[in-house]
């Protein structure tokens, strides 16, 4: 993997989490190639990770692993150019995009690409990140695995079965931070309401999240053995739950989560009709 060379075409937030991600892990910065259309962000990225500032033409050139991660409204045009300036060169195309589906990509890059479609959500951009791939047909054990070590650099990665359980993971850990942090800032606002400062809500939640969070990770007990645990009977947490049951929070937390799948379906859709 360190002499893989691998390219990135968009230098935005996650690509430039990836790239350090990589570097930190050992991938040589000499073997990363970047494009953008910002060329100062790409020149300021290329400046602080020592990597290749270059063209798509550069990329396409020279890179073994190709990261598509411009916008999914420039995708189309994006493929498409890459599709010519490779002309037929076996390389490994991994999309990170939301709503762009893997026939989309083969649409745009050929039927006999090898692609990765990949949904990756913003906690990578502090190496924590959870991520889910769906390979094509024409990708090779090797070349998965490849995919696995780039994303890896910034979190954690699992393989799904089908396209469409994409949509699954873009509802579940895509857009799963904000369900988290809309959460957190309702105990925040609460708490500095009745009477705690600014500065500790905010601390007190933040450690809470982070801890319930790494003791979920590291206990043998499931959630709901977790939640059973620190619920005394007739204590304070009991009362907290009792609110939270009466008002359906698992009903909302299915309809939110459905919501967000279907949309992601549409976006595809929406796709399909440009």
């Amino acid at each position: 993997m360190n002499s893989t060379k691998i390219g990135f075409i968009g230098a935005g937030n996650m690509a430039n989490s990836l790239i350090r991600g990589l570097i930190a892990k050992g991938t040589l910065a000499q073997n990363i190639w970047a494009s953008d259309l910002d060329a100062d962000k790409l020149n300021l990225l290329a400046s602080d990770c020592g990597i290749h500032a270059g063209s798509n033409h550069d990329i396409a050139a020279n890179a073994e692993v190709i990261v598509l991660a411009v916008k999914p409204q420039v995708m189309k045009v994006a493929c498409q150019a890459l599709a010519a300036d490779l002309s037929g060169r076996a390389v490994l195309l991994i999309s990170i995009a939301a709503g762009i589906t893997t026939s989309h990509l083969e649409n745009w890059l050929g039927q006999s690409a090898a692609i990765v479609r990949c949904m990756p959500n913003t906690p990578a951009l502090v190496g924590m990140g959870a991520s889910g791939l769906f390979a094509n047909s024409r990708v090779s054990q090797e070349q998965k695995q490849l995919a696995e070590n780039v994303i890896s650099a910034v979190g954690f990665v699992s393989w799904v079965d089908k396209d469409s359980d994409i949509d699954i993971v873009t509802a579940v850990s895509g857009s799963g931070p904000a369900y988290f942090f809309l959460f957190m800032e309702a105990m925040q606002a609460t708490a500095k309401e009745m009477g705690l400062s600014e500065e500790l809500a905010r601390e007190l939640t933040y450690h809470t999240a982070a801890g319930a969070a790494a003791l979920a990770r590291h206990s043998e007990d499931d959630i709901a053995t977790l939640r059973k645990n620190v619920t005394s009977p007739g204590g304070t947490t009991e009362q907290a739950i009792m609110q939270f049951e009466s008002g359906d929070l698992r009903g909302l937390v299915a309809k939110a989560l459905n919501a967000a799948r279907t949309r992601s379906v549409e976006l595809a859709e929406e796709t399909d009709n440009t």
